[in-house]
């Protein structure tokens, strides 16, 4: 276990700047969103459902444009646009195609990349060795639980190795134990690889457990309303989960989302 990470620590990844999204209908599902995601740390928003929680990660990895604002990416010289293929994103679920292995699942973003599958199968093993999932790479989907078929997913976002993974309540469907279970390896996964990881959960503890920052969100059109910044020891043991730290950190979180849920747009 390494020492606390700070929140304020690495250099910025992406920053977005005075974001709005408003769709064609007329919602308008952010407003003056403004976010810093920063090298190594491991970020998770929280915020009432429909705040656009999922709208900024999709808007981070250009599968959506902003109404308003802007969207940059230091290093990469542009907007969000030039930087999607250094991300890695995970949906709420698994999105697997159903007819084909675990191997080919987790290599089509090589595949679509063009790489060739001699060079692209060593890649692929390592992605699922990583998630566990060693000895299942010719298994199909309807022979994994809900909790393989989300590691299949995980595998999938980081065999391109990418600078940014972006989750999107990944672990919502499953059970307590295997949620629990996936948070640690998780977290074990993203700091052996140092990987920055945005991860959205409507579960406070959960967060607390995985974060070494929490942006807490307003009630649509969302904005940041509040960061709490976990500063234990990274990465966490399972003992934390029972620590009076962690029940700290917990409550001050749970107090800044009731505070963030009564809050005026």
């Amino acid at each position: 276990m390494t020492p606390a990470v700070s929140s304020r620590s690495g250099t910025p990844v992406v920053i977005l700047n005075g974001v709005g999204k408003t769709f064609a209908n007329g919602t308008q599902a952010i407003d003056r969103l403004d976010l810093q995601v920063r090298s190594g740390e491991f970020l998770s928003i929280v915020g009432p459902s429909g705040c656009g929680k999922s709208t900024a990660l999709r808007l981070i990895a250009a599968l959506s444009e902003p109404s308003r604002g802007s969207i940059t990416w230091p290093g990469h010289g542009g907007a969000g646009g030039e930087a999607h293929g250094d991300i890695g994103f995970v949906f709420q679920e698994p999105t697997l195609m159903p007819w084909a292995t675990v191997a080919a699942n987790v290599g089509l973003p090589l595949k679509l990349q063009g790489v060739e599958p001699a060079a692209a199968k060593p890649r692929v093993t390592e992605a699922i060795e990583r998630v566990g999932l060693g000895g299942f790479a010719a298994a199909y989907p309807r022979e994994l639980s809900g909790g393989m078929k989300m590691r299949v997913s995980i595998a999938r976002a980081l065999v391109t190795s990418p600078q940014l993974l972006l989750m999107d309540e990944p672990f919502a469907a499953l059970d307590e134990i295997t949620r629990f279970k996936l948070n640690d390896d998780l977290m074990a996964v993203a700091h052996e690889l140092g990987t920055t990881v945005v991860f959205v959960t409507h579960s406070v503890f959960e967060s607390v457990f995985l974060s070494t920052r929490i942006v807490v969100m307003t009630p649509r059109p969302g904005r940041v309303f509040a960061e709490v910044a976990i500063d234990a020891p990274y990465p966490r043991a399972a003992a934390f989960r029972t620590s009076p730290e962690y029940a700290g950190y917990c409550r001050q979180a749970s107090e800044t989302l009731s505070r963030a849920i009564g809050a005026a747009p």
